[in-house]
C-alpha cells in the first residue's frame, strides 16, 4: 500500500479537528493546580464557558473523563436507588445514557420514537401527564443524536412540560450540539447539561462537564446514591467549582481558553451560522448523490436534520463501512461508521469545530469517489450543489436562524 500524501479529511463526528492554536496552548510544561496561575484560568474559564451554555444562574463542574464520565456524575449526584427517569428514545446514545441509570438502579422509562423522526413533545407529555403521583423525577433529553445526525427539540420539550406543570428535572446532553448550534440553558429552563470537549469545543477527548442549575444542586444534597469521583459536593463551593477529584486536567484548560478565544473572536451566533451554512452544503450534496435512486439523508424530517453531521443511509445491498474504507484508504477522507444496530447501514460526515468550506469541499470530493468505487449507486454532481448552496447569499443563513429564534422565546414563554 502506497503511503498516504497530504492532509488527511477528518470528518467525524467527534472527536473533531483540533486547531494549531488549541494544541499549541495545551503543549506546556505542567503547573501547579492548586497555584494561583491555575486557580485563575480555572475560574476564568468556566466563567467564560458560560456564555457558550447562555446561562447566568448555572455554572459548570468539569471531570478529567470523557461524556460518559459527565452522564454518570449526572445520574450519582441526583438520583437515588429507585427513582424513576423518563428517556425519550433518540437512538445509540440515550440509550447508553439510559444505562448508565439502570446500572446505578433507577427505574428507566424509555419513550418510543419512530426511527428517523425526532422525539415528539406532546408523545413525552402523555408519559408525563399520566405520572398523577410525581414518580417521575427527571426527563433525560439528548439534544443532538451523534448516532443519526438528528437534533431534537428542547425548547419544545421544555414547553410541554411546563403546560403539564410537572416537577421532573430537565437534564439535556449537548455533547454533539454546544458551539455547533444554538443551546439556551436559562431560557429552555435546562436544570442539568452535560458538555463534552471533543466536538464543537475543538478540544482533544478527555474533558467533560456538567452545568448545574440552583434546583439541580439541592436536589444533590438529598440523593443517596454511591459517588466519589463525581461528587460535586466536594468539588463545589459558593456556586463555583473549586477543586476536583484527584489532579485536575491541567491542559485542557490551557485548550479551552484557546478554544474560547476563538469562539468569542468568531461570535458564537456566527459560530452557528458558519455550522449551519456548512451542514445546508453537505445536506444539497446528498440530496444530489440520491436522485441516482441510491443514498439518502438519515433524517426523513429537513428541520430535525442536524447542523453537526449528517448521516447517509445506504441502498439495500450495500455496505456503509466499505465506502468508509474506500474513502480513507484511497483518498484520505476519515468519516464515523455507524453505531449498534445502524452498523453498515449508514456513515456519518461530521461538519462541526474548525472546519471551512474547502476543507468540507474536498472531503465530499473523496465520498463520491468512493461511492462510485464501491459501486454504490448515486447521481454525479453532488460537490457542485454542494457549491450551489455555498454560493447562497449569507443573509439567507442569518434569516434562518433569526426565525429559530424567534420560535425559541415563543415557546419557552408559552
Amino acid at each position: 500500500m502506497i503511503a498516504p500524501r497530504g492532509w488527511q479529511f477528518f470528518m467525524h463526528p467527534g472527536p473533531t479537528n483540533i486547531p494549531h492554536r488549541v494544541l499549541q496552548a495545551m503543549a506546556r510544561p505542567a503547573v501547579d493546580f492548586m497555584g494561583p496561575e491555575f486557580v485563575a484560568l480555572r475560574d476564568r474559564s468556566l466563567q467564560r464557558l458560560k456564555a457558550v451554555l447562555k446561562t447566568q444562574k448555572g455554572f459548570a463542574i468539569t471531570y478529567a473523563a470523557t461524556g460518559h464520565g459527565a452522564w454518570d456524575a449526572s445520574i450519582a449526584n441526583l438520583f437515588s436507588p429507585g427513582d424513576k427517569v423518563l428517556v425519550p428514545q433518540t437512538g445509540y446514545f440515550a440509550e447508553n445514557w439510559a444505562k448508565t441509570a439502570t446500572q446505578y438502579g433507577l427505574d428507566v422509562e424509555m419513550v418510543a420514537t419512530p426511527e428517523r423522526r425526532a422525539v415528539d413533545p406532546e408523545t413525552v407529555g402523555k408519559h408525563l401527564a399520566a405520572d398523577a403521583k410525581g414518580a417521575i423525577k427527571a426527563v433525560m433529553f439528548v439534544q443532538n443524536e451523534t448516532a443519526t445526525g438528528m437534533r431534537h427539540p428542547v425548547a419544545e420539550m421544555r414547553a410541554a412540560m411546563n403546560r403539564l406543570g410537572h416537577p421532573a428535572l430537565f437534564m439535556v446532553d449537548t455533547i454533539s450540539s454546544l458551539a455547533s448550534f444554538d443551546f439556551r440553558m436559562d431560557e429552555w429552563g435546562v436544570d442539568l447539561v452535560i458538555g463534552g470537549s471533543q466536538k464543537g469545543l475543538m478540544l482533544p477527548p478527555g474533558m467533560s462537564f456538567t452545568a448545574i442549575n440552583a434546583r439541580a444542586w439541592e436536589m444533590a444534597q438529598s440523593a443517596r446514591n454511591p459517588r466519589r469521583y463525581w461528587d460535586w459536593r466536594s468539588m463545589v463551593e459558593d456556586g463555583r467549582q473549586v477543586r476536583f477529584c484527584g489532579t485536575a486536567p491541567i491542559p485542557y484548560f490551557y485548550g479551552l481558553e484557546a478554544s474560547l478565544d476563538m469562539i468569542e473572536e468568531e461570535g458564537l451566533e456566527n459560530v452557528f451560522a458558519r455550522h449551519r451554512r456548512l451542514a445546508n452544503a453537505t445536506r444539497a450534496c446528498v440530496r444530489q448523490w440520491g436522485q441516482g435512486g441510491g443514498v439518502e439523508i438519515w433524517s426523513l424530517d429537513a428541520e430535525a436534520a442536524s447542523d453537526s453531521l449528517t448521516s447517509v443511509l445506504m441502498p439495500a445491498g450495500h455496505d456503509a463501512d466499505r465506502v468508509r474504507a474506500i474513502a480513507s484508504e484511497r483518498y484520505g477522507v476519515a468519516l464515523g461508521r455507524g453505531l449498534a444496530a445502524l452498523q453498515g447501514r449508514i456513515f456519518r460526515i461530521g461538519h462541526m469545530g474548525d472546519l471551512n468550506e474547502p476543507m468540507l469541499l474536498g472531503a465530499l470530493g473523496g465520498i463520491e469517489l468512493a461511492l462510485a468505487d464501491a459501486g454504490v449507486p448515486h447521481a454525479r454532481g453532488g460537490v457542485e450543489a454542494a457549491m450551489d448552496s455555498l454560493r447562497a447569499p449569507v443573509a439567507t443563513h442569518a434569516t434562518d436562524l433569526a426565525g429559530q429564534e424567534d420560535r425559541n422565546r415563543s415557546l419557552a414563554s408559552a
